[in-house]
Protein backbone atom coordinates (compact mmCIF):
# COMPACT_ATOMS: atom_id res chain seq x y z
CA UNK A 1 0.00 0.00 0.00
CA UNK A 2 1.59 3.19 -1.26
CA UNK A 3 1.46 6.80 -0.54
CA UNK A 4 0.01 7.87 -3.65
CA UNK A 5 -2.64 5.29 -4.11
CA UNK A 6 -4.02 6.39 -0.49
CA UNK A 7 -3.67 10.35 -1.80
CA UNK A 8 -5.87 8.79 -4.97
CA UNK A 9 -8.93 7.73 -2.79
CA UNK A 10 -8.73 10.55 -0.35
CA UNK A 11 -9.25 12.46 -3.64
CA UNK A 12 -12.17 10.26 -4.83
CA UNK A 13 -14.05 10.00 -1.73
CA UNK A 14 -14.11 13.66 -1.98
CA UNK A 15 -14.62 14.28 -5.62
CA UNK A 16 -17.14 11.13 -6.01
CA UNK A 17 -15.90 11.68 -9.72
CA UNK A 18 -13.40 9.17 -11.36
CA UNK A 19 -12.69 12.02 -14.33
CA UNK A 20 -12.09 14.77 -11.75
CA UNK A 21 -9.58 12.92 -9.43
CA UNK A 22 -7.67 11.74 -12.37
CA UNK A 23 -7.39 15.62 -13.37
CA UNK A 24 -6.21 16.41 -10.38
CA UNK A 25 -3.89 13.67 -10.00
CA UNK A 26 -2.76 14.04 -13.82
CA UNK A 27 -4.02 10.57 -14.39
CA UNK A 28 -6.34 8.81 -16.57
CA UNK A 29 -9.83 7.89 -15.01
CA UNK A 30 -9.04 4.27 -15.70
CA UNK A 31 -5.30 4.38 -13.87
CA UNK A 32 -7.41 5.60 -11.26
CA UNK A 33 -10.07 3.20 -11.06
CA UNK A 34 -7.04 0.58 -11.38
CA UNK A 35 -5.58 2.22 -8.25
CA UNK A 36 -8.66 2.07 -6.06
CA UNK A 37 -8.93 -2.00 -7.21
CA UNK A 38 -5.47 -2.53 -6.04
CA UNK A 39 -6.38 -1.16 -2.57
CA UNK A 40 -9.65 -2.85 -2.39
CA UNK A 41 -7.62 -6.14 -3.43
CA UNK A 42 -5.11 -5.28 -0.06
CA UNK A 43 -7.59 -4.26 2.28
CA UNK A 44 -10.24 -7.58 1.46
CA UNK A 45 -13.38 -4.73 1.51
CA UNK A 46 -15.28 -2.12 -1.47
CA UNK A 47 -14.04 0.72 -0.47
CA UNK A 48 -16.55 2.06 -2.74
CA UNK A 49 -19.96 1.67 -4.24
CA UNK A 50 -20.39 2.10 -7.56
CA UNK A 51 -22.80 1.37 -10.85
CA UNK A 52 -23.57 3.36 -13.55
CA UNK A 53 -24.96 6.49 -12.13
CA UNK A 54 -22.92 6.98 -9.24
CA UNK A 55 -20.17 6.20 -6.77
CA UNK A 56 -20.23 6.78 -3.07
CA UNK A 57 -18.06 5.14 -0.24
CA UNK A 58 -19.07 1.87 1.44
CA UNK A 59 -19.66 1.84 5.46
CA UNK A 60 -15.84 0.43 4.86
CA UNK A 61 -14.93 2.95 2.70
CA UNK A 62 -15.71 5.61 5.22
CA UNK A 63 -13.84 4.18 8.17
CA UNK A 64 -10.49 3.67 5.60
CA UNK A 65 -11.02 7.56 4.75
CA UNK A 66 -9.89 8.15 8.30
CA UNK A 67 -6.93 5.80 8.44
CA UNK A 68 -5.51 7.03 5.05
CA UNK A 69 -5.83 10.68 5.75
CA UNK A 70 -4.05 10.48 8.58
CA UNK A 71 -1.41 8.05 7.15
CA UNK A 72 -0.58 10.47 4.35
CA UNK A 73 -0.32 13.30 6.79
CA UNK A 74 2.45 11.67 8.49
CA UNK A 75 4.14 10.42 5.63
CA UNK A 76 4.15 13.81 5.02
CA UNK A 77 5.34 14.84 7.64
CA UNK A 78 8.23 12.58 8.39
CA UNK A 79 9.71 13.37 4.97
CA UNK A 80 9.59 16.95 5.86
CA UNK A 81 11.28 16.50 9.13
CA UNK A 82 13.97 14.19 7.34
CA UNK A 83 14.80 17.32 4.59
CA UNK A 84 14.74 19.99 6.44
CA UNK A 85 17.05 18.64 8.91
CA UNK A 86 19.96 21.39 9.34
CA UNK A 87 18.01 23.34 6.42
CA UNK A 88 15.19 25.62 5.74
CA UNK A 89 11.51 24.12 5.73
CA UNK A 90 10.60 24.39 2.25
CA UNK A 91 7.39 22.36 0.34
CA UNK A 92 4.16 23.41 -0.65
CA UNK A 93 0.80 24.75 1.46
CA UNK A 94 -2.33 25.31 0.05
CA UNK A 95 -4.49 28.19 1.58
CA UNK A 96 -7.82 29.23 1.15
CA UNK A 97 -9.58 32.54 1.97
CA UNK A 98 -11.92 34.94 0.78
CA UNK A 99 -10.27 37.48 -2.11
CA UNK A 100 -11.50 40.42 0.69
CA UNK A 101 -9.21 38.25 3.73
CA UNK A 102 -6.98 37.67 1.15
CA UNK A 103 -6.08 41.38 1.15
CA UNK A 104 -6.83 42.56 4.84
CA UNK A 105 -5.91 39.23 6.98
CA UNK A 106 -3.30 37.05 5.06
CA UNK A 107 -1.23 39.98 3.71
CA UNK A 108 -0.42 40.74 7.35
CA UNK A 109 0.40 36.54 8.07
CA UNK A 110 2.64 36.77 4.69
CA UNK A 111 5.04 39.49 5.64
CA UNK A 112 5.93 37.63 8.65
CA UNK A 113 5.37 34.04 7.22
CA UNK A 114 7.95 34.93 3.53
CA UNK A 115 10.53 36.45 6.27
CA UNK A 116 10.50 33.30 8.05
CA UNK A 117 10.13 30.71 5.73
CA UNK A 118 11.04 31.82 1.94
CA UNK A 119 11.40 28.30 0.68
CA UNK A 120 7.56 26.94 1.44
CA UNK A 121 5.75 28.31 -1.73
CA UNK A 122 2.06 28.88 -1.06
CA UNK A 123 -0.80 27.67 -3.08
CA UNK A 124 -3.64 30.06 -2.40
CA UNK A 125 -7.23 29.42 -3.67
CA UNK A 126 -9.58 32.37 -3.18
CA UNK A 127 -13.94 31.48 -2.75
CA UNK A 128 -16.57 32.65 -0.56
CA UNK A 129 -15.56 32.11 3.00
CA UNK A 130 -18.44 30.64 3.35
CA UNK A 131 -16.97 27.41 1.99
CA UNK A 132 -14.01 26.97 4.12
CA UNK A 133 -14.55 25.07 6.51
CA UNK A 134 -15.82 22.26 4.10
CA UNK A 135 -13.08 22.30 2.43
CA UNK A 136 -11.07 21.80 5.14
CA UNK A 137 -12.43 19.37 6.67
CA UNK A 138 -12.85 17.59 2.88
CA UNK A 139 -8.67 18.07 3.07
CA UNK A 140 -8.68 19.89 -0.31
CA UNK A 141 -6.86 22.85 1.79
CA UNK A 142 -4.06 22.70 4.41
CA UNK A 143 -5.43 26.05 6.40
CA UNK A 144 -7.96 28.26 5.86
CA UNK A 145 -8.89 32.18 7.16
CA UNK A 146 -12.37 32.50 7.91
CA UNK A 147 -15.12 33.40 10.63
CA UNK A 148 -15.39 31.74 13.11
CA UNK A 149 -18.98 29.09 13.24
CA UNK A 150 -20.98 29.10 16.32
CA UNK A 151 -20.52 25.43 16.60
CA UNK A 152 -17.22 24.02 15.31
CA UNK A 153 -15.97 20.32 14.77
CA UNK A 154 -13.62 18.52 17.35
CA UNK A 155 -11.87 17.49 14.15
CA UNK A 156 -10.58 21.61 13.77
CA UNK A 157 -8.12 23.46 15.17
CA UNK A 158 -9.59 27.35 15.24
CA UNK A 159 -6.85 30.41 16.57
CA UNK A 160 -8.79 33.93 16.34
CA UNK A 161 -6.67 36.71 15.11
CA UNK A 162 -9.03 39.38 14.86
CA UNK A 163 -12.73 40.93 14.92
CA UNK A 164 -14.71 43.17 12.54
CA UNK A 165 -17.57 44.91 13.42
CA UNK A 166 -20.30 44.65 11.24
CA UNK A 167 -21.52 48.04 9.33
CA UNK A 168 -25.19 48.50 8.02
CA UNK A 169 -25.08 50.14 4.34
CA UNK A 170 -26.69 52.61 2.30
CA UNK A 171 -26.59 53.55 -1.32
CA UNK A 172 -24.37 56.62 -2.19
CA UNK A 173 -26.10 57.96 -5.36
CA UNK A 174 -29.42 59.40 -5.53
CA UNK A 175 -32.04 56.85 -5.59
CA UNK A 176 -34.96 55.40 -4.37
CA UNK A 177 -33.48 53.71 -1.22
CA UNK A 178 -31.52 56.75 -0.57
CA UNK A 179 -34.28 59.07 -0.77
CA UNK A 180 -36.55 56.52 1.71
CA UNK A 181 -33.59 56.79 3.96
CA UNK A 182 -33.69 60.46 4.09
CA UNK A 183 -36.60 60.34 5.21
CA UNK A 184 -36.14 58.72 8.07
CA UNK A 185 -33.46 61.21 9.43
CA UNK A 186 -30.83 60.45 12.04
CA UNK A 187 -29.86 56.64 13.38
CA UNK A 188 -32.57 53.74 11.86
CA UNK A 189 -34.36 52.02 14.24
CA UNK A 190 -35.36 48.40 14.25
CA UNK A 191 -39.14 49.74 13.18
CA UNK A 192 -37.76 51.81 10.56
CA UNK A 193 -35.65 48.86 9.01
CA UNK A 194 -38.32 46.81 8.22
CA UNK A 195 -39.30 49.01 5.65
CA UNK A 196 -36.18 48.73 3.53
CA UNK A 197 -35.50 46.17 0.89
CA UNK A 198 -32.39 44.21 2.27
CA UNK A 199 -29.49 42.57 0.14
CA UNK A 200 -28.49 39.53 2.48
CA UNK A 201 -25.22 36.65 2.23
CA UNK A 202 -26.98 33.48 0.43
CA UNK A 203 -24.93 31.66 4.01
CA UNK A 204 -22.36 31.59 6.05
CA UNK A 205 -21.33 33.10 10.11
CA UNK A 206 -22.52 36.84 8.79
CA UNK A 207 -25.84 35.70 7.54
CA UNK A 208 -26.18 33.57 11.04
CA UNK A 209 -25.40 37.16 13.18
CA UNK A 210 -27.50 39.00 10.98
CA UNK A 211 -30.61 36.87 11.24
CA UNK A 212 -29.63 36.87 15.52
CA UNK A 213 -29.87 40.11 15.61
CA UNK A 214 -33.16 40.41 13.72
CA UNK A 215 -35.03 38.01 16.04
CA UNK A 216 -33.53 39.78 18.56
CA UNK A 217 -34.79 43.18 17.52
CA UNK A 218 -38.24 41.53 16.59
CA UNK A 219 -37.77 42.72 12.85
CA UNK A 220 -38.78 40.89 9.78
CA UNK A 221 -36.93 42.03 6.99
CA UNK A 222 -37.76 42.83 3.63
CA UNK A 223 -35.45 40.64 1.87
CA UNK A 224 -34.96 42.38 -1.87
CA UNK A 225 -32.04 39.77 -2.95
CA UNK A 226 -29.50 36.95 -1.64
CA UNK A 227 -25.92 36.70 -2.80
CA UNK A 228 -23.06 34.61 -2.69
CA UNK A 229 -20.05 36.57 -0.78
CA UNK A 230 -19.53 40.00 0.88
CA UNK A 231 -18.14 41.78 -1.68
CA UNK A 232 -21.57 41.33 -3.95
CA UNK A 233 -23.48 42.88 -1.05
CA UNK A 234 -21.31 45.84 -1.34
CA UNK A 235 -21.56 46.08 -5.51
CA UNK A 236 -25.30 45.65 -5.22
CA UNK A 237 -26.21 48.20 -2.80
CA UNK A 238 -23.75 50.61 -4.61
CA UNK A 239 -25.99 50.06 -7.29
CA UNK A 240 -28.61 51.59 -5.69
CA UNK A 241 -31.01 48.48 -5.06
CA UNK A 242 -31.19 48.33 -1.42
CA UNK A 243 -29.41 47.94 1.75
CA UNK A 244 -26.61 45.28 3.39
CA UNK A 245 -24.97 44.60 6.13
CA UNK A 246 -21.38 43.81 6.04
CA UNK A 247 -18.18 43.33 8.10
CA UNK A 248 -15.90 46.32 8.19
CA UNK A 249 -13.11 45.11 6.78
CA UNK A 250 -14.46 43.78 3.42
CA UNK A 251 -15.60 47.56 3.16
CA UNK A 252 -12.38 48.65 3.90
CA UNK A 253 -10.83 46.91 0.79
CA UNK A 254 -13.91 47.39 -1.50
CA UNK A 255 -13.32 49.45 -4.83
CA UNK A 256 -16.92 50.75 -4.28
CA UNK A 257 -16.70 52.47 -0.58
CA UNK A 258 -17.05 55.59 -2.06
CA UNK A 259 -20.29 54.84 -3.55
CA UNK A 260 -22.10 53.55 -0.13
CA UNK A 261 -22.02 54.74 3.45
CA UNK A 262 -22.27 52.90 6.61
CA UNK A 263 -25.86 54.67 9.02
CA UNK A 264 -25.54 53.79 12.27
CA UNK A 265 -28.64 51.51 13.77
CA UNK A 266 -29.22 51.31 17.39
CA UNK A 267 -28.26 48.69 18.89
CA UNK A 268 -25.16 48.09 17.18
CA UNK A 269 -24.85 44.91 15.28
CA UNK A 270 -22.52 42.63 16.47
CA UNK A 271 -18.61 41.92 15.67
CA UNK A 272 -17.53 38.46 13.79
CA UNK A 273 -14.31 36.99 14.87
CA UNK A 274 -12.01 36.06 12.00
CA UNK A 275 -9.00 33.26 12.60
CA UNK A 276 -7.29 30.67 10.74
CA UNK A 277 -8.84 27.37 10.74
CA UNK A 278 -6.99 23.77 10.20
CA UNK A 279 -7.29 19.88 10.86
CA UNK A 280 -5.72 19.14 13.93
CA UNK A 281 -4.33 16.52 12.31
CA UNK A 282 -2.76 18.99 10.07
CA UNK A 283 -0.71 20.66 12.92
CA UNK A 284 1.39 17.67 12.69
CA UNK A 285 2.92 18.86 9.15
CA UNK A 286 5.99 21.21 10.07
CA UNK A 287 4.30 23.43 6.94
CA UNK A 288 1.22 23.91 8.25
CA UNK A 289 2.63 24.49 11.73
CA UNK A 290 4.99 27.35 10.87
CA UNK A 291 1.93 29.28 8.78
CA UNK A 292 -0.26 28.60 12.29
CA UNK A 293 2.36 30.50 14.28
CA UNK A 294 2.98 33.39 11.93
CA UNK A 295 -0.62 34.07 12.43
CA UNK A 296 -0.57 33.76 15.79
CA UNK A 297 2.53 36.48 15.96
CA UNK A 298 1.06 38.30 13.38
CA UNK A 299 -1.74 39.52 15.46
CA UNK A 300 -2.15 40.68 19.10
CA UNK A 301 -4.30 38.77 21.36
CA UNK A 302 -8.21 39.81 20.72
CA UNK A 303 -9.41 40.89 24.25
Amino acid sequence: MNTKELEIFIDLARTLHFGRTGAAMHLSASAVSRSIMRLEEQVGVALFERDNRRVQLSAAGREFLGYAEQAVVNWRSVLQRLHSQGEALQGELKVYCSVTASYSVLSNILEVFRRRYPAIELKLHTGDQADAIERIVEGGEDVGITAKPKQLSSRLQYQELTRSPLRLLIPNIPCAVNEQVAAMEGVLSPSLLADLPFILPERGVARTLIEQWFRQQQIKPSVYAQVSGHEAIVSTVALGLGIGIVPELVLETSFLRERVRVVPVEPALPNMEVGVIVLQQRLSNPLAKAFWECAKSSYSSVN
